[in-house]
């Protein structure tokens, strides 16, 4: 049965990044309603502490179950990494167990096993998500025979932003970090791009890769693992609104995120500013 209510499915991220997660949840499943929040007045998220992540995070997700979201994806994998299984585990009990929130990190870690055949895997991450451990806690679930390298790469987020990833001075810190991550181990084959802002980098990070390692964008594993997610959830699919609306919200200066969102998105659109505390 079709839902007549205005039941969107939320997509969270600290700033612009989730974005490139949107762009393919949006193209595989066109037909969803969606409500993308950025986040922009408190980012980076990459740097704060576990504590303050889950308290922003939680805030976000809250603001969007009120804008009518009964599944809210956290696009951010430090938000993934730093508050998902909290939110999870203790807030959403208390405050709706109707509500889904689901992350990132997961649906990648999944499906990492297929990607690799020497099983070492290399993750290029934030300062925060390397922290956390998450995606080595996560692999080693699934694939206990894999072993994992991480490397933070702490300028590739403000040279994406800045819109400078495509220059050439962006070389320089590319091929530093590769040669830095691949200095762990010389078996790396498979490398998870394990930040939503790094697939704007994607082709400059290929130029300098071996031929032989795979690189991995996580927007389209996220994309078809959501998708799968409704087709064995039909109590939250039957939830969800479909008219094919999108609504973009800031916390910041929407102009600003119009302008940079463009880069993410490849399209422009128009964002509404959004208080978390109306």
């Amino acid at each position: 049965m079709q839902n007549n209510l205005a039941s969107p499915i939320g997509i969270f991220d600290s700033g612009y990044g989730g974005l490139t997660v949107f762009r393919e949840i949006e193209q595989l499943m066109p037909n969803y309603d969606y409500i993308y929040l950025g986040d922009n007045a408190r980012v980076p998220y990459g740097n704060r502490s576990f504590e303050t992540v889950h308290e922003f995070t939680w805030q976000c997700v809250k603001k969007l179950f009120k804008l009518g979201c009964p599944l809210v994806i956290l696009a951010c994998n430090t938000a993934s990494a730093k508050a998902l299984r909290t939110i999870q585990q203790r807030d959403l009990p208390d405050y709706d167990s109707n509500r889904r929130v689901l992350g990132v990190i997961r649906p990648t870690t999944e499906v990492i096993g297929e990607y690799t055949k020497t099983r070492h895997v290399g993750i290029f991450a934030t300062k925060g998500t390397v922290l956390s451990q998450s995606y080595v806690i996560e692999i080693e679930k699934f694939f206990p025979d894999i072993h994992v390298h991480q490397l933070a790469c702490p300028m590739w987020v403000p040279l994406v932003e800045n819109n400078e990833h495509l220059g050439p001075g962006a070389d320089y810190f590319v091929k530093k970090y590769i040669d830095e991550l691949l200095n762990q181990s010389p078996e790396i084959d498979a490398i998870i791009l394990a930040c939503t802002h790094y697939p704007l980098l994607r082709d400059k990070i290929q130029q300098y890769l071996p031929p032989h390692i795979r690189l991995i964008s996580q927007g389209q594993i996220v994309a078809q693992k959501l998708n799968d997610y409704l087709k064995r959830h039909t109590e939250m699919e039957a939830r969800l609104s479909q008219s094919g609306s999108h609504q973009f919200y800031t916390t910041d200066d929407p102009t600003d995120f119009d302008q940079k969102a463009a880069l993410f998105l490849g399209r422009t659109i128009s964002s509404s500013h959004l208080d978390l505390f109306i």
